[in-house]
Parts: structure tokens; C-alpha cells; sequence
């Protein structure tokens, strides 16, 4: 490439960087990798103006042309970046502006060169198996129409012969309906909102979430007491003097929908409130020719009123889908994140819901292993600082989740932690052989307890509740797409690295690859120990690739 001018300056990173616009760049040049068939790899071009110049135009060149996206960095508010008492592995601890959505480049716009500050243009690759084997040169320039070329940067991909396997992990990120209805201003379930859903699914899909939150009855999540989130129930309930009948044609909407999107798994909304399950969600029905609320915070739980309702209920839903073929793909949920102290209520609607379900798994976010040791939740998923005590009971199947306070030792992906701790979730899913990953954010665009809307791109942090990057994975796009962020790249990045350790199992065995993962470690790999480094990912991922390559060229 062309020497930058001293009023321009560009350096190739890796996608494990965040570019701050308020700070000097020390990431080291990052230009050669290697990825496999199948894989969608990222690197960063970061950029430097002395003083404005907008438009900047970005192009690429490159045999790999029609397979790259370049999207801008752009910087998002956080007014609470961290929870108090956190540990050291963290970029800083300030509110500010940090780098998170990726924008499209809209070719008439280009991007921003700002005075004295740090940027960057986020290139993805997508690689298939009909991808030509070998090495890429990939060259991003950046000119204007006055000044030509300002510079630019070349990075080498080679892209070898072997398709990453499919993944067999089960990955959930919560969608939250309402949140579309209430963003974009449109009815619920309306033609535009279902087109906005499967543009919202279909990302999901794209980063590696197979199982979908199905909000048969609008989930009872986040909601104040005594308050209520948007109405977003799928299934038509009539109640009249003989008892209930339910409409399912919305709900089979959704699963052709999913099908098509290529969602594998259910799960279904919570059937309780969460922290106890003391109550039912809110339900809406036909009663007299009206709509009106028949259950809610009003209504205890262990109730005849509910589990009436219930027991006619389960049955039908139980049937349909048997009658779609999803018995073995439906999992259940009674309450979020109960307290030992909640088991009563636990167990009654647990011994309601299970009498139903036909060996339908249940799960369920749970702290205390007695939840699954006293047969009250199948499948248990304990938050990644909480694992130890399931890891060494054996629990068969196990997941794991983490959420606003898993913030000290274990992975997350708040917008102020280093990229490698956001990626270093997919080694460790593979160690210890989870079968879930679940997290309660997609899309949740509220405030705590859902007390109010918010604009994701001016509140990222729930209304000074949850650190920023904990609610939500995606921002609104004007034309009803989503916006993807680093974090929902760079995880996906972390269940890639988990896909090539099956290759690389498949071919050398479980022994060697674990053997590889903590060669040089001082200690074992776990769910708190591992490399804070993004050198030492990046690095063990190239290993990786060049093992799976010297095995298949043998």
C-alpha cells in the first residue's frame, strides 16, 4: 500500500480491539490470519485524520470481494459501564463513549475523519464451503474525491480446506417482541411487525442463536409488580361457561416462521413470575366478546383458578406439537432465577407443569443445585459463577448463563470489557462440554422491571440499572434490520472457536485438543481461570487451524 500522509494514518487490528475516539491507539498491526470454510471472520481497519474530513469513501478489493461487508464502528453512550467492586479485567471504569454498534457505510455518506481521533471500519468475511481454498489478499483504501487516496491497508486470509462443523450447541439470546412493537411504533403482530420479527430472527440465526423465546403468553420478565409489558401473546384464548378454548394459528405463524429462518428449538415462555414464581404471567382473553386480562399479578400461582386453566391448556399445546414434530425440540420454563427460599412455589407449579409435558424438558436459570437435586427443574442453568457445584455433581446436559452481576472473574461482555473475555466463553463451552448457552438480552429495549421504552442508541444501560451491553445485543435499524454490535460479532467468534475444537476433536481426539487448550497455562482452564490476553486467542486459534490442516492435507 501506498505510505499514508501525515494528515491520515491507518492500522489493521484484529476484531479482539475496541478503538476508542478518546485515547491513542496501542493495539499492535494485525495483517495475516488463517479461517476455515464456513466461517465468518472479522478484522479491523482503524483510521486517523489530523483534522475533519467527511466524506471519507472506503472500498475493498480483493478475490474475496463479493463475500465482504464493511460496516463503521460507532461509539454508544454509557452513563454505568460496570458494577461497583469489579475485578481489574476491564478497559476502563469511566462513563463515556464506547465502541459497540456497527453501522452500514451508506456509499453516499462514507464515513467520518475527525480530528485527532481514533476510528475504525469493521471488515466481515463470509466464507462458505464453495470458498477457494488458499491465500486472500484483501486491501481497504480510503479516499476522497479531492484528495484521492489517503490510505489504506492490506491484510492476508487464507482460507483452508475444511467446513467448520455444524453447531450442536443450543444457544438462546431472549427475544423481546414488544420492544419491536414499541421502537418502530407499529400494532402488534401486524403484517409490519411480523416482517420486522423475521428480520430480527434471521440475524439471530446468522450469529448462531438456534433456539428461539416463544411468547406464548407475553413472558413475565423484567415487568414491575403489579405493572404490565406490552401485550404480546401468540396464543387466542376464549373463556365462556364451559371452560377455555385456544386458537393456535398464530403460534404455528411463528414456528413456520422460525423453520424458515432456520430455528431448531422452542422455549417456551415462563409460566410464572419470575423470582419466586408466585403468580401468573399476564393473560388476555375473549370473555363476553371483549378482550380482557384474566390472570396477572393478581393471581396466586397455586390457585385453582390457574392451574384449572393450566390443566385444560397443556394438553392441547402438549398435542400440537406432537402434531408439528416438535416434542423433541420444545423446552419449558416455569420461573426465572427462583431463591432457595421459593422452592414451595417452585415445586407446586413444577408438579403442574411436568404432569403435562410428556418428558418435555424444563429449564430454567437456577443459583441452588437443590432445584435440581430434589427433581423440581431437568435442565438446571446455572450462571458461569455459580457452575462449580453442577460440574461436580455431573449434571448430564448442563447450560450456563451470565447476566448483569456474573461481572467478577468469568466471561461477559459488558461494553467495557476487553473483547477476549466476550470470546473466550466458546473454549470454555467446549471444556466442559455445556449443551446451552443462555442469555436474557436480544433485544431488551426497556428500562429495568420494563417501566418505560427507551432509544438503545441513548441508553444502553436499562436507566442506570444493568452495565451497558448486559440488555441488549442488537440496535434498531431505520429500515426494520437489525444493527448488529462488536459484542454479537465477537461472540459469535467464540462459538466458531468452539465449532473448529469439534473439528479438531474429530480428527485427533478429545485428549490432544484439551492438551493443546492448557499447554503454558499456569493452571487449568475453568469457568474463572483462563488467558485475559487476546494475543493468546488469537494465536491459539491460528494452532488450532493449522492443526485441522496438516490432519486433512495428510
Amino acid at each position: 500500500m501506498p505510505e499514508p500522509t501525515k494528515l491520515f494514518e491507518t492500522r489493521g487490528i484484529s476484531s479482539l480491539e475496541k478503538v476508542f475516539a478518546d485515547q491513542d491507539l496501542d493495539a499492535v498491526a494485525y495483517n495475516r490470519a488463517s479461517a476455515l470454510q464456513g466461517e465468518a471472520y472479522a478484522f479491523q481497519v482503524a483510521y486517523w485524520a489530523a483534522s475533519t474530513i467527511v466524506p471519507i469513501s472506503v472500498s475493498v478489493d480483493s478475490t474475496l470481494a463479493d463475500r465482504i461487508t464493511l460496516r463503521s464502528v460507532g461509539l454508544a453512550p454509557s452513563d454505568l459501564p460496570c458494577q461497583s467492586g469489579h475485578d481489574e479485567n476491564i478497559l476502563r471504569e469511566t462513563p463515556g463513549l464506547y465502541p459497540d454498534p456497527l453501522l452500514p457505510i451508506k456509499p453516499t455518506a462514507g464515513v467520518a475523519g475527525l480530528p485527532k481521533q481514533w476510528r475504525s471500519v469493521w471488515v466481515t468475511i463470509e466464507l462458505d464451503e464453495n470458498t477457494a481454498i488458499g491465500k486472500h489478499l484483501i486491501t481497504v483504501r480510503f479516499s476522497t474525491e479531492t484528495e484521492g487516496l489517503l490510505g489504506g491497508e492490506s491484510f492476508e486470509l487464507e482460507v483452508i480446506g475444511a467446513p467448520l462443523p455444524e453447531q450442536t450447541l443450543i444457544h438462546t439470546e431472549w427475544f423481546h417482541c414488544d420492544c419491536l412493537a414499541q421502537y418502530y411504533g407499529i400494532e402488534v403482530f401486524s403484517e409490519a411487525h411480523w416482517q420486522i420479527i423475521e428480520q430480527y430472527v434471521k440475524t439471530a440465526v446468522k450469529h448462531g442463536i438456534n433456539m428461539l423465546l416463544t411468547p406464548l403468553f407475553t413472558p413475565p420478565l423484567d415487568t414491575a409488580v403489579g405493572g404490565e409489558r406490552l401485550t404480546v401473546q401468540l396464543v387466542e384464548v376464549k373463556k365462556d361457561g364451559n371452560g377455555y378454548s385456544f386458537g393456535l394459528s398464530r403460534l404455528k405463524r411463528w414456528i413456520d416462521m422460525c423453520h424458515t429462518a432456520g430455528i431448531r428449538y422452542f422455549e417456551f415462555s415462563h409460566f410464572f413470575t419470575q423470582w419466586g414464581a408466585k403468580h401468573a404471567p399476564k393473560i388476555i382473553a375473549e370473555v363476553d366478546g371483549e378482550q380482557k386480562r384474566i390472570f396477572g399479578w393478581d393471581t396466586d400461582a397455586a390457585g385453582e383458578a390457574y392451574k384449572d386453566f393450566l390443566h385444560q391448556f397443556l394438553p392441547v399445546l402438549v398435542a400440537f406439537l406432537y402434531e408439528q414434530k416438535l416434542e423433541k425440540h420444545s423446552y419449558f420454563h416455569i420461573s426465572d432465577e427462583p431463591l432457595l427460599e421459593h422452592r414451595p412455589w417452585y415445586r407446586s407449579a413444577s408438579e403442574v407443569l411436568t404432569a403435562h409435558l410428556k418428558g418435555m424438558p424444563v429449564m430454567d436459570a437456577i443459583t441452588n443445585l437443590e432445584y435440581y437435586e430434589e427433581g423440581l427443574v431437568k435442565r438446571p442453568v446455572p450462571a458461569n459463577n455459580h457452575i462449580e457445584p453442577f460440574l461436580e455433581r455431573g449434571v448430564p446436559e448442563l447450560w450456563t448463563y451470565y447476566c448483569c452481576v456474573q461481572y467478577k472473574e468469568v466471561s461477559n461482555r459488558f461494553f467495557n470489557m476487553p473483547s477476549a473475555r466476550n470470546r473466550m466463553m466458546g473454549i470454555q463451552l467446549y471444556k466442559f462440554q455445556m449443551a446451552g448457552f443462555l442469555h436474557w438480552g436480544y433485544n431488551f429495549w426497556n428500562t429495568r422491571y420494563s417501566l418505560k421504552a427507551i432509544d438503545p442508541y441513548r441508553i444502553t444501560d436499562a436507566g442506570f440499572h444493568f452495565p451497558s451491553g448486559d440488555a441488549f445485543l442488537v440496535y434498531p435499524g431505520e429500515d426494520g434490520r437489525p444493527v448488529e454490535s462488536i459484542r454479537m460479532e465477537v461472540f459469535q467468534e467464540g462459538l466458531q472457536d468452539l465449532r473448529a475444537l469439534q473439528l479438531l476433536e474429530s480428527l485427533i481426539g478429545r485428549d490432544q485438543v484439551l492438551e493443546m487448550i492448557e499447554e503454558g497455562l499456569p493452571e487449568p482452564l475453568t469457568f474463572r481461570s483462563y488467558p485475559k490476553e487476546a494475543a493468546w486467542l488469537l494465536n491459539f486459534r491460528e494452532s488450532v487451524n493449522a492443526a485441522i490442516k496438516a490432519h486433512i492435507n495428510n
